[in-house]
């Protein structure tokens, strides 16, 4: 998750507060997207970290996509698959830079942490789901376990929006720690999964098998997918606390 979230937050805190943090641009971009502006209104409002963080959703999409051509192309091509775990690291790497140029420019907004959530959700918890299901995790129980996880990753960048405020802040005013596992940290299993891949353990070769294939085709499962359903249990904790870098 990247930093601005914790600057646009502190911005909002401070403004309650009394202090001048960017509240010309806050009020700004509010008239901006509150009044009927013209076709182009939405676009003027965004700040530059919040266009480079359109294109980590991008890189999401692109990512899902990728899956997408995989599924209903030869399953012995690869190429898609590659693309669409090759398309997340770059995700992140504009998750982190819109947060630099954010604070190199002094300008945050509610808007912008509401648009780092939406592109989070996308690239590192709707994509790499569809990953899995790409690579093989497609059972009933598979499915029940990767859309719990997708929903984690949204429960928890919602609390994040709602209680960034009251995190405890450094000097700074930087939130100092993560509640849960942020959810880029799902690259580790992109990473484990791109592993997979490059042994050609996929589909019906994935590593574990498949549990109670006797029992039926509503109760087999993929027990790699018990990876996601604890990921997204790390995410969602409130006990976990995680030092920001």
């Amino acid at each position: 998750m990247s930093k601005r979230n914790s600057a646009a937050a502190a911005n909002g805190a401070a403004s309650k507060e009394g202090s001048e943090v960017n509240p010309p641009e806050v009020d700004k971009q509010r008239l901006l997207l509150a009044s009927d502006a013209g076709h182009f209104s939405l676009i003027r409002a965004l700040h530059l970290a919040d266009l480079i963080t359109e294109l980590n959703g991008l890189c999401g999409v692109l990512s899902l996509f990728s899956s997408l051509r995989y599924c209903l192309g030869d399953p012995s091509q690869h190429g898609n698959l590659w693309a669409a775990l090759l398309f997340l690291p770059f995700g992140l790497f504009f998750d982190a830079l819109d947060g630099k140029v954010a604070r190199w420019r002094k300008k945050s907004s509610m808007m912008g942490q509401e648009l780092d959530s939406l592109a989070d959700l996308i690239s590192f918890g709707v994509s790499p789901a569809a990953i899995a299901f790409s690579l093989g995790m497609r059972t009933t129980l598979d499915q029940v376990g990767l859309a719990f996880f997708v929903l984690c990753g949204l429960t928890r960048l919602a609390r994040f929006n709602v209680t960034a405020s009251s995190i405890p802040k450094d000097a700074t005013g930087k939130a100092r720690y993560f509640e849960g596992t942020p959810i880029p940290t799902t690259l580790a299993l992109d990473a484990l999964m791109a592993f997979w891949l490059s042994r050609g353990t996929v589909l019906d070769a994935l590593p574990g098998g498949v549990w109670f294939a006797g029992w039926g085709p509503l109760f087999e499962i993929h027990p790699v997918v018990l990876l996601f359903v604890v990921h997204g249990c790390l995410m969602t904790s409130r006990t976990i606390h995680i030092p920001k870098p």
